[in-house]
C-alpha cells in the first residue's frame, strides 16, 4: 500500500477532482504566461510610425520590459499556482519532487497554450508595419546555434537556481521580496543574452 501511495501522489492523481485547486493553478499559469509574453514582447516593438519613428526599443527596455513583468505575475498568481510561469521551472520543481506529474504536464501545456494566446493577441494589437517578427528570438550575428543553445541553458539555469534558492523553506534568511528577486534574474540574463536585431529579441 504505501508503494501505491507513493505512486499516486507522484503521478498525482488524486489532484484531479472536482474541489481541487488544479483548475484554478491551470487557468493561473495560462494567464501568466500570456501577460508575459505579450508585455515582454511588446516590449521589444517599435511602437513609432514609419513616418514618425521612435527609434528602436533597447536592451534595458526589453530587460526592464520582462523582467518587472514576471515579477509582478509571480506576485500576483504566486498564491493561486505557485507562478512557475515557464517549464524549465515546472520540470526543476517536478524533478524535486515539489509537483507531481499530472500537475507538471498541465501547467506545462497551459504554459505553451498562454504563451501562443499572449502572442496571437500582441499580433491583434500591433499595426502591421511594426510586426517585424513581434519580438521573437533569433540568433545575432556570428552566433551558432550551439552558443545560442549555451546562452539559452545558461540563463534558464540562473532563472531556476533564483527560483529554488529564494522559495527554500528552509532558508530562515530571505528577508527580501522572492517575486523581485525572480523579477531582478530574469533582468539580468536579458541584459547579458539580448543583443537587439532590427526584428527580433534575441
Amino acid at each position: 500500500m504505501g508503494r501505491v501511495r507513493q505512486f499516486r501522489s507522484f503521478c498525482g492523481i488524486d489532484e484531479v477532482s472536482a474541489t481541487s485547486s488544479l483548475w484554478k493553478s491551470m487557468v493561473a499559469e495560462y494567464v501568466g504566461t500570456a501577460v508575459i509574453v505579450l508585455i515582454g514582447c511588446g516590449s521589444c516593438i517599435n511602437w513609432g510610425s514609419p513616418e514618425k519613428p521612435q527609434g528602436e526599443a533597447t536592451m534595458v527596455q526589453i530587460a526592464i520590459g520582462f523582467g518587472i513583468t514576471v515579477a509582478t505575475m509571480v506576485q500576483a498568481l504566486g498564491h493561486v499556482s505557485g507562478a512557475h510561469l515557464n517549464p524549465a521551472v515546472t520540470m526543476g520543481m517536478l524533478f524535486v519532487g515539489r509537483v507531481s506529474l499530472l500537475r507538471s504536464f498541465f501547467y506545462i501545456v497551459s504554459q505553451l497554450i498562454g504563451g501562443i494566446t499572449g502572442a496571437a493577441l500582441l499580433r491583434a494589437v500591433t499595426p502591421e508595419a511594426r510586426h517585424g517578427a513581434l519580438g521573437g528570438t533569433g540568433l545575432a550575428d556570428g552566433v551558432t546555434p550551439l552558443m545560442g543553445l549555451g546562452v539559452e541553458t545558461s540563463i534558464t539555469f540562473i532563472l531556476v537556481l533564483t527560483v529554488f534558492a529564494v522559495c527554500d523553506a528552509n532558508r530562515l534568511d530571505v528577508q527580501g521580496s522572492a517575486p523581485l528577486a525572480i523579477g531582478l534574474s530574469v533582468t539580468t540574463c536579458h541584459v547579458f543574452a539580448v543583443s537587439k536585431l532590427p526584428e527580433h529579441c534575441g
